[in-house]
């Protein structure tokens, strides 16, 4: 019999702390939502902001970003080649 007493108290301790999981659970996903809208808030801000740097320094610099486009090689060196798919 003490096999089941025993079971039992352990039983209702998990029970308790599920229980108050359960209570304050919302409240965490609650205030989480507030901090996620928050910083997306903030984020779309970033981008606006960035979005505008970005067309002031295509005003006045336009030819450092074609010089720069220019400049890179889109050919890939032989030791960095995809074999071939000849028979061979």
């Amino acid at each position: 019999m003490e096999l089941v007493g025993g079971f039992m108290v352990m039983v209702s301790i998990v029970g308790f702390f599920l229980t108050v999981l359960w209570f304050v659970l919302p409240f965490v996903i609650f205030a989480m939502k507030g901090k996620l809208d928050r910083s997306h808030i903030i984020l779309e801000d970033i981008e606006k902001r960035l979005t505008a740097i970005e067309a002031r320094l295509d005003m006045v610099v336009p030819l450092a970003s074609a010089a720069s486009n220019s400049e890179v090689s889109t050919e890939i060196p032989p030791s960095q080649a995809p074999p071939s798919s000849g028979g061979e």
